[in-house]
């Protein structure tokens, strides 16, 4: 019998299984106000993949809960309003709003001199699941975090020096990180960034190319050196770089895939890149019914799914989501691939 480990390194591989792998994400706000729902869709379809226990320090800038109506301080210092529960929410003043406070910006090593990881391998040892452990690692979204989204795109643009001195800083701490997670026994590491609109780059793909690609082949040698798979997760419309993650070794990528030509990408990339989910979590997923969800399933399937492994059942379960959509995806997967 196959293992959940197994079958998602066998996808992940581009090899034939008996299914393709189960991960669901849960939004904070769906996990303690559906309890019951959730319990039942976990027993009836168990999850191939788990996240190791493990915990970063504690940082002193860190206040509040995210999630909770209100405001939040998070470890590096950026204050979050939320107004809606299990919302991320904004950040009104960043730290970095004025490039001089850069010179004394303190990184939170603490996050990483203070990470208690001596459960991690136990966990790993104890069951037959495939294990991926989470990161920080998001040089582009925190240094939006810190100096604001709006002006760190334009200082993009207009190619302030201050740019790639934050980005050399955020990659030494990155770097730190992933080497933390590579040491121990999980089998991979996911890291992220939110790199599309709805239907293009937030920044040209030459720039991207030019100060992010880089930093993420970086993260993904430190994985591969150690026998790791790298994971990583994007929004939006991300096409243009789907040929330099391949390039760079990224072994599965979660994209938002209704908001791009799935069958297009299914026919340049599949058995080159592990697709990662997902389903649409805008539309059918909360407003769609159990046959539409079923339907956006097997378009998946048909593009993505040729017998040979390469594409994960994931969807993330928000607020909003019925649960006979969830259980519908899941049960649409189990199907023979027709």
């Amino acid at each position: 019998m196959t293992t959940p480990r197994e079958r998602v390194i066998r996808t992940l591989r581009h090899q034939p299984v008996d299914r393709a792998p189960r991960e669901l994400w849960i939004k904070s706000d769906v996990a303690e106000s559906r309890k019951d729902d959730v319990r039942a869709i976990l027993n009836r379809f168990p999850m191939d993949v788990k996240g190791p226990r493990g915990r970063y320090g504690v940082a002193p800038r860190a206040r509040g809960r995210p999630g909770v109506v209100g405001a939040y301080s998070d470890p590096w210092g950026c204050v979050w309003t939320v107004l809606e529960p299990g919302m991320t929410g904004e950040i009104k003043n960043p730290p970095l709003a004025d490039w001089a406070a850069l010179a004394h910006y303190r990184l939170p090593w603490e996050l990483l001199d203070g990470a208690d990881l001596s459960q991690v391998n136990a966990d790993c040892a104890a069951t037959d699941r495939f294990v991926k452990a989470g990161t920080e690692t998001r040089p582009f979204e925190r240094a939006q975090f810190l100096r604001g989204t709006e002006a760190f795109l334009a200082d993009i643009a207009w190619g302030v020096p201050e740019v790639r001195v934050l980005l050399a800083m955020l990659h030494d701490f990155f770097c730190r990180e992933m080497r933390m997670w590579a040491a121990t026994d999980v089998d991979a590491v996911a890291f992220m960034d939110d790199w599309g609109t709805q239907w293009s780059l937030l920044i040209s793909p030459d720039a991207w190319r030019d100060l992010f690609k880089p930093l993420y082949r970086d993260y993904v040698q430190i994985l591969h050196a150690r026998g790791k798979f790298a994971f990583f997760h994007s929004d939006g419309f991300i096409e243009a770089i789907f040929p330099d993650l391949i390039e760079i070794g990224v072994d599965a990528v979660n994209s938002q895939l209704f908001c791009m030509d799935i069958e297009r990408l299914g026919r340049l990339h599949s058995g080159r890149i592990a697709f990662w989910g997902e389903l649409d979590r805008q539309r059918i997923l909360p407003f769609g019914t159990p046959e539409e969800v079923r339907e956006s399933v097997r378009r998946v399937r048909r593009a993505l799914d040729r017998g040979r492994g390469g594409v994960f059942a994931q969807c993330e379960w928000g607020p909003g989501v019925p649960v006979e959509n969830i259980r519908a995806a899941f049960e649409e997967w189990e199907r023979p691939l027709e």
